[in-house]
């Protein structure tokens, strides 16, 4: 499989720059899976406390966004990195903005656990919700190791998880229409629910767009807003043809 090259440069300081922007942005995709684990355990579990951490995260989240980005800037002004290297970083910088955008969406989840804690909580115990965010966890979590290793074909398995949670998604939508429309009572906890199933909706982009980062990176192929299929076709050929 093909890898980015990071191994040596005339200069030993430019490969510790380069590992260390990498090593800060997979320190803060495991903040990012934390505060998204701890918002969905709050919602089941109408833990206030586990809300409020995560909340209080979101700082230190933005923090690192702000550092990893002018560690990037100053390599590319200082070093002028080519090829592989520059990918590495542009692919950097992308992701950190999906990363801060998954952690805005975790807290949103924690604000709404927050208001439902005042509510009766349900025998299910928002058993859909619970299943939309373990699929969800399990993309931002492949879309991480993926970076971590610069694999490509695990990158393109993150995609196909982002089907699955459209569809669920859509479900948990038309089933809290129902109940909205069945009892009156329950507009409020639904419209909630709908939201914090949106934002899930929303960290699943977020984890397919990071997957798709690591295509760039590897391949140095923009596979953005092109569709699966296309994507692992033209990936197939290019391997079949010996494309450095």
């Amino acid at each position: 499989m093909e890898t980015t090259d990071l191994s040596h440069h005339i200069s030993s300081r430019f490969n510790e720059d380069l590992e260390s922007v990498r090593a800060d942005l997979l320190r803060m995709g495991g903040l990012v899976e934390a505060q998204l684990q701890k918002s969905l355990a709050a919602l089941a579990d109408e833990d206030s406390a586990l809300a409020a951490d995560v909340v209080r995260d979101d700082a230190q989240v933005n923090r690192l966004e702000v550092e990893i980005d002018e560690a990037c800037l100053r390599i590319l002004a200082t070093r002028a990195p080519a090829a592989g290297d520059l990918r590495l970083v542009v692919a950097i910088t992308k992701a950190i903005t999906d990363l801060e955008r998954i952690g805005d969406e975790a807290r949103k989840i924690a604000h709404i656990a927050l208001r439902l804690a005042s509510l009766e909580r349900p025998a299910d115990r928002y058993r859909e919700i619970r299943h939309l965010g373990r699929l969800v966890e399990v993309m931002v979590h492949e879309a991480l190791d993926a970076f971590a290793r610069m694999d490509s074909d695990a990158a393109l398995r993150v995609p196909q998880h982002d089907l699955q949670v459209d569809e669920e998604y859509e479900s948990i939508q038309r089933q809290c229409v129902t109940f909205m429309m069945e009892d009156p009572r329950q507009i409020r906890r639904m419209l909630d629910v709908t939201w914090a199933a949106r934002a899930l909706e929303r960290v699943g982009d977020h984890a397919k767009n990071i997957a798709e980062y690591v295509i760039y990176m590897v391949h140095g192929q923009d596979v953005r807003h092109t569709r699966l299929e296309e994507v692992q076709s033209r990936l197939r050929a290019r391997s079949e043809g010996g494309a450095p």
